[in-house]
């Protein structure tokens, strides 16, 4: 990691331990720590998804069908047997992992749109699965009674502690998926990106990087819904719809799909979007989205980071010319 990856790396974690406390300050703020849980929750999606999306170039609508077997999977094994929520959200990422592989594999033979709309074929199917089996997930009237987490014999409790545990394994995420993608995995899946066949041909196993890709963004999205599952104690299938795929996607695409900072900024920024500044537009939020979604396209393609790290360079840049000219 490089000493300004450090520093932003080192300012994060700072911001993010005094958060809790700077939104305590005023009461008109101080719901921002719950939205900043979702966002911790939706940024466990959007990381899996930008190695898988931007890193090894494979386009999947799927992952809020890995969110919600993750969050169902935790609500069935925890109010039906009655399990431990740890072993439930253990269980679902198991779940999630094999059903990836399934999936994944006659999948991801196909690229392009075609690979897209398997994907959403996939994530329609376990939508239907959630309303209809109504004697497992509760149907169209949802599933409640979900338990808490308790750590440490602790139960959970209060918006900060869920906070902590949340932007705790968020920071774990990233940095694992960092340390993959400095990795010869990571260079790997760079080249895949670029060109599978020149890839292939240099030895890089195409088919199970991609597969492997696949079921980790799985299991990130599984331990999302999982999370999501035991901190609301209410599900219903309207969480994990087609348009929660597109909400994912468009987090990745908005920050930088070629920038794990990318997907948390870009997730922050659109959880805030949807939760508290666009609420008025509630009625019309594909057209919000798609119009946000044309400005990025046009405006800054390589995502609010790229463009960001871009103005820094060049005006640090300026500086040094005008420096060595005025030396």
């Amino acid at each position: 990691m490089s000493l300004r990856e450090k520093t932003a790396f080192g300012a994060l974690t700072i911001l993010l331990a005094v958060f809790p406390w700077l939104a305590g300050i005023s009461r008109s703020f101080s719901h921002y720590t719950d939205v900043m849980i979702f966002a911790g929750i939706f940024s466990l999606v959007t990381l899996g998804l930008s190695l898988l999306m931007g890193f090894a170039g494979q386009i999947s609508l799927a992952q809020a069908a890995f969110f919600g077997i993750g969050a169902y999977g935790s609500g069935i094994f925890t109010v039906h047997f009655h399990w431990n929520p740890w072993a439930a959200l253990a269980a679902g990422a198991l779940v999630a992992v094999a059903i990836a592989w399934l999936v994944g594999k006659p999948a991801l033979r196909l690229k392009g749109h075609y690979l897209a709309m398997a994907t959403l074929g996939f994530g329609v199917i376990v939508h239907i699965i959630m309303n209809e089996e109504v004697d497992w997930t509760g149907g169209p009237s949802g599933l409640g009674g979900i338990p808490g987490l308790s750590v440490a014999g602790r139960k959970l409790t209060g918006d900060m502690a869920w906070f902590y545990l949340v932007w705790g394994m968020v920071l774990l995420v990233f940095l694992f998926s960092r340390h993959v993608l400095h990795s010869r995995v990571g260079r790997a899946l760079r080249a895949i990106h670029d060109d599978e066949k020149a890839a292939e041909a240099m030895g890089v196993p195409v088919a199970t990087l991609k597969v492997q890709v696949f079921m980790y963004s799985a299991v990130t999205a599984s331990i999302a819904g999982s999370l999501y599952a035991h901190y609301v104690s209410f599900l219903s299938p309207g969480s994990f719809d087609l348009m929660w795929s597109i909400r994912f996607v468009l987090m990745v695409v908005v920050g930088g799909m070629q920038s794990l900072w990318g997907a948390l900024v870009g997730t922050v920024l659109l959880t805030f979007v949807g939760n508290e500044w666009l609420q008025v537009f509630a009625d019309f939020e594909i057209l919000v989205y798609g119009g946000i979604l044309l400005i990025v396209a046009l405006f800054v393609p390589q995502g609010l980071v790229v463009w960001l790290q871009g103005m820094v360079g060049r005006r640090r840049g300026l500086r040094e010319t005008h420096s060595d000219g005025g030396s």
